[in-house]
């Protein structure tokens, strides 16, 4: 009885966190990262992007043909551009114009861009329109993220059908993002997981190829990384975070900070004023890297260069920035991460064996004690 009581006791030292919260720190932020590591960049802003001096010079440049030069891409190009720069209504101009020229022509990317710029001009409905004309032309584009951003929309106008406009779209769980995708898409729960993962990864490409530090796109990815798992609630909080400091006014930044906190209640050793220590240094640091970007493009137009060969000399050829969008992890990187639970597992099996192998001899010494007597 003893020796069972023994066992009991290394069991427990074994497995703490069977028996009181998780323990969450620094590191385990870092092993978030790895695994979700494209969340991290873009809750952060730490990837390659353009900046407002390229967009000017790309509307100049492709403007500066003639008119029967131009091709359909051109229009895109232009159109982007414009939306890139808070001017919707030009880049709406610029679409029609492109559709009147070329109507049996790129009609997926014009109803997927005249889809957006609608989206982002505030005239949801209009917008989903064309993106539910766009995703029937082809399902499968980037990865299927129009579906998302269309379901995103529609999950926009839910909630906002009593007239309230306000952020965060949803302060409990049972209304957040996922509880709507769920129902709307009739999750199976053999395959939730999956479809989560479809859903991450279609509001990541938004964020990348959209406005990354939209509020209700970070609302949206927190809601998602907080359904993938404890190992990503400090990701999450994160994006809530940032959603705080980029939502307008102060009701919705204490609203989403409230949610941050949320999402840290099962972490004992992480407290939300570090958390956002570490974000605003993170978030500082991608300021920096982004600044240099801005610095070339703008001394790359005022010599006359052209940007699109220039950056893409310089920025799309680094392996690091290359691997880091597309989500790739080292080996150095996987095995920082999962060495230690190898070696834990060896060790807490090695450990039962042990105590099972001693119990067994234990009860034969008492039977034989037994049969002697």
């Amino acid at each position: 009885m003893r020796r069972a009581a023994c066992l009991f006791v290394v069991l427990t030292l074994l497995f703490p966190a069977c028996c009181s919260a998780c323990l969450w720190d620094s590191d385990t932020l870092e092993q978030e990262r790895y695994r979700f590591p494209e969340a991290h960049q873009l809750i952060v802003g730490d990837f390659v992007r353009h900046s407002e001096a390229y967009y000017r010079w790309r509307i100049e440049d492709r403007l500066a043909k003639p008119i029967d030069a131009r091709m359909p891409m051109d229009y895109d190009d232009v159109a982007v551009a414009y939306d890139k720069l808070g001017q919707q209504d030009k880049a709406i101009e610029t679409i029609h114009e492109k559709i009147r020229r070329f109507s049996s022509q790129s009609v997926y990317e014009s109803e997927a861009n005249l889809g957006t710029f609608l989206i982002h001009a505030g005239r949801l409905e209009e917008g989903l329109v064309h993106i539910d004309k766009a995703i029937e032309i082809n399902p499968d584009a980037h990865f299927g993220r129009e579906i998302y951003q269309k379901l995103l929309v529609e999950y926009v106008l839910l909630r906002r059908a009593d007239g309230d406009e306000g952020l965060p779209l949803a302060t409990s769980d049972g209304e957040n993002f996922v509880t709507f995708l769920r129902d709307r898409l009739a999750w199976k729960p053999e395959s939730e997981m999956a479809e989560k993962k479809k859903a991450l990864t279609g509001v990541l490409g938004m964020m990348r190829f959209g406005h990354y530090d939209s509020p209700i796109l970070l609302e949206a990815l927190g809601d998602l990384l907080m359904s993938q798992g404890r190992d990503a609630n400090q990701l999450a909080a994160q994006a809530y975070l940032r959603a705080s400091a980029m939502a307008d006014d102060r009701d919705a930044a204490a609203a989403y900070f409230s949610k941050a906190g949320q999402a840290l209640e099962s972490q004992r050793n992480m407290k939300l004023k570090t958390l956002q220590k570490e974000l605003t240094e993170s978030v500082h640091k991608a300021n920096e890297k982004f600044a240099q970007i801005q610095s070339d493009e703008q001394a790359w137009a005022a010599a006359g260069e052209d940007l699109d060969q220039k950056f893409a000399s310089k920025y799309y050829e680094q392996p690091l920035l290359r691997s880091a969008s597309l989500g790739v992890v080292s080996l150095g990187q996987w095995l920082g991460q999962y060495a230690w639970a190898a070696v834990f597992v060896l060790v807490v099996t090695a450990a039962i064996w042990g105590m099972i192998r001693w119990l067994k001899a234990d009860l034969s010494a008492a039977q034989g004690n037994s049969s002697n007597s």
